[in-house]
């Protein structure tokens, strides 16, 4: 009987994983075609098909779990952990959290790109540069004088910019 469920598990497995996969290659052909279609640049399209990667291989790996018997009760209490932490990286201003949360936000739907320059509006003292670099914690950007300045991207999301597209 043991080796009865055991094989249903195994080919439930296998199933998912091939399901996975097929999402996986279907998710890279669209967002190539959005890349093209809507002129993204390649950097940000390459997160965002990482963090679609690992969405989805967090998929499997949950799907898995409850065919090989994982009790609910623990996977709630590591699924509620971790929206804990979402939530914190949301609301926590300075946080390393809300850093790569914003980097996340400013891959994804943010109107200024890599090259593009950009003036952060402050009451005393406006900063001007062009981005060189957008990372998971910090702007980079390179001002006029030569000098590269790192701003962290929650500062970003909080201040008012000013751009010029190239």
């Amino acid at each position: 009987m043991y080796e009865f469920l055991s094989n249903y598990k195994i080919i439930g497995s296998i199933i998912v994983i091939i399901f996975g996969i097929l999402i996986r290659f279907l998710t890279s052909k669209s967002l190539r075609k959005i890349r093209v279609n809507f002129d993204f640049q390649k950097s940000r399209m390459v997160v965002i098909y990482k963090i679609i990667t690992f969405l989805i291989y967090c998929t499997i790996i949950v799907l898995i779990a409850f065919i090989w018997g994982v009790d609910e009760k623990q996977l709630i209490v590591y699924i509620s952990s971790f929206l804990t932490i979402l939530g914190i990286a949301f609301f926590a201003q300075w946080s390393l959290l809300s850093n790569i949360t914003a980097g996340l936000i400013l891959f994804i739907n943010y109107p200024v790109k890599i090259g593009d320059t950009i003036t952060i509006l402050e009451k005393d003292n406006d900063t001007v540069g062009e981005i060189i670099d957008i990372g998971a914690f910090f702007i980079t950007l390179k001002t006029d004088e030569n000098h590269m300045i790192t701003i962290p991207n929650s500062i970003i999301l909080q201040k008012n910019i000013s751009y010029k597209t190239k």
